[in-house]
């Protein structure tokens, strides 16, 4: 497992929620990303990895596909509710 370099950045409320509930599961990012793609959401590992690291920004249809995939509720994602 890599460490993650960056520091956390500001730029969304659900990365580090999104990276909990997915190693939770006991998903990898390979694992999310294809579920995405199956979703309808293209995304690439490092887009995955920036958002998860909170210095990319999450589009609403992005929001959505997580919270479904991960089995959470977008407020969770927000941090508006517990899991």
């Amino acid at each position: 497992m890599r460490l993650r370099k960056q520091e956390l950045g500001d730029r969304n409320l659900v990365g580090a929620r999104v990276e909990a509930a997915r190693k939770k599961k006991g998903m990898k990012q390979k694992e999310l990303l294809a579920q995405l793609q199956v979703n309808g959401v293209d995304m690439n590992a490092s887009g995955l990895s920036k958002l998860e690291g909170q210095i990319r920004f999450v589009t609403d249809v992005e929001l959505v596909a997580l919270a479904d995939i991960l089995e959470v509720s977008v407020d969770f994602l927000l941090g508006r509710a517990p899991q």
